[in-house]
């Protein structure tokens, strides 16, 4: 086999020309030119056009090292009057027109930067930090056009938004149940963020969606109610018993603010060890401090000094220790094994909700009311949110993986090539 063959296949260059090669300054520097069929074409299009003039000094782009050896093509570029662009750049075959790395070295790029963080990836390339971010985007774009349409066949989706840069801004993703992969992701939150994710969808596309998991935000139920009527939207069982144990906490906070209150204060003891009898007898103050993991944890889950502290809250404050058993009632509601058991469930836990003492629980109980009929599918369907609340750690994880992302756009990108399935292997490898 020819040497310059041989070089074309070890620097993975297809359509393409080896003329002739040259060590300068310890790089190794590559003359090449596009083939016959692919000279002369609009990087938009793709349409052969006639030549409009041509470059006086030769452009480079950085590709894969051979060895510990840096390595770039060279080529004289040409511009072309295209009739629908006009005079544009002409597209070469191992590079984005846009781009000064070839194909096979963005490919890479890319593939690490979903397994190592941005800087890293930055120091073994050899490249800039800021010049991974706008890689990872040229690769997710060309992988995403040769994947065909990823909204085909969207049956079951869930929505949510996560933060990101430090919880001040927000993004929203929706997830395919059907194969756990994100089909869409944009910057941040509201009804016209979602609208513009239904406005991508075609008719058929949106009557093949069938349900739709979130959580209980009234912007995502009146989005979905609009542009998808035939879609029946199923509440999160993880958000729903949050609600509660949102609210059992502040009935804690409460109780222990009453109990501090209502407790006389003693006169400060003596120095020395106490006299028999004069130990403080246990108060309803100590038995309620110290116990937010007792009442919040899950009964199979607690320890034997948790256990012991909620038997104390259930000796000293009854209220709060009914709080706890309506917190435990509601995630029974989730345990049913049909849909109308998990109805009877919710609207017994609903009737002694409503009739509390505490108003914080009786404006739970109202909200919890609205999504009645979404709590009740989820059971039924069986299906949550729980891909969605992955796929967002997943993002937290890049953020922070990356050191932060200046371009929104490319965080986007390399979510979507994280979590999106997009099938990107290195160079020569299938």
């Amino acid at each position: 086999m020819p040497i310059k063959r041989i070089l074309a296949v070890l620097l993975c260059v297809t359509c393409t020309v080896v003329k002739s090669m040259r060590l300068e300054e310890g790089r190794l520097v590559v003359s090449v030119a596009p083939r016959k069929g692919q000279r002369c074409r609009c990087p938009h299009c793709n349409r052969r056009s006639p030549v409009h003039d041509c470059s006086q000094s030769p452009r480079r782009w950085r590709t894969l090292d051979l060895g510990s050896t840096m390595a770039y093509l060279e080529y004289a570029t040409l511009r072309v009057k295209c009739p629908e662009h006009g005079v544009v750049t002409a597209s070469v075959p191992w590079a984005h027109h846009a781009s000064r790395f070839t194909h096979a070295f963005e490919q890479q790029v890319a593939w690490l930067c979903v397994h190592c963080n941005r800087s890293v990836v930055a120091q073994l390339m050899r490249i800039d930090w800021k010049s991974v971010g706008p890689v990872c985007k040229r690769v997710y774009d060309r992988l995403d056009a040769e994947a065909g349409n990823r909204f085909d066949g969207l049956v079951c989706i869930g929505i949510d938004e996560t933060s990101y840069k430090k919880g001040y801004k927000y993004m929203t993703v929706v997830l395919n149940h059907d194969t756990g992969r994100v089909v869409w992701c944009a910057k941040g939150h509201g009804k016209e963020v979602l609208k513009s994710f239904f406005d991508l969808l075609t008719e058929d596309q949106l009557e093949s969606v069938r349900v739709v998991t979130a959580d209980g935000a009234r912007w995502i139920a009146e989005v979905v109610a609009e542009r998808c009527p035939n879609a029946e939207r199923v509440m999160d069982p993880f958000h729903v018993v949050s609600w509660m144990t949102d609210v059992l906490d502040e009935v804690r906070k409460m109780a222990w603010r009453e109990a501090r209150a209502a407790e006389p204060k003693n006169p400060k003891r003596k120095r020395g060890r106490p006299k028999k009898g004069e130990e403080p007898k246990p108060s309803k103050t100590d038995a309620v401090k110290g116990s937010r993991y007792s009442l919040l944890k899950n009964p199979e889950s607690l320890t034997d000094a948790q256990q012991v502290a909620l038997e104390r809250v259930a000796r000293e404050d009854e209220r709060l220790y009914r709080a706890y058993l309506l917190k435990e009632r509601l995630r029974d509601v989730f345990k049913a094994k049909n849909g109308i058991d998990a109805a009877q469930l919710l609207e017994s836990w609903l009737r002694s909700a409503s009739h509390s003492s505490l108003d914080v629980i009786k404006e739970l109980s109202k909200k919890i009311r609205r999504h009645r009929e979404a709590i009740v599918r989820s059971v039924e369907l069986g299906v949550s949110n729980a891909r969605v609340e992955a796929v967002n750690n997943k993002i937290k994880l890049t953020v922070r993986m990356g050191y932060g992302f200046r371009n929104i756009n490319n965080l986007i990108a390399l979510v979507m090539l994280r979590c999106s399935n997009l099938p990107i292997t290195l160079p020569g490898r299938v």
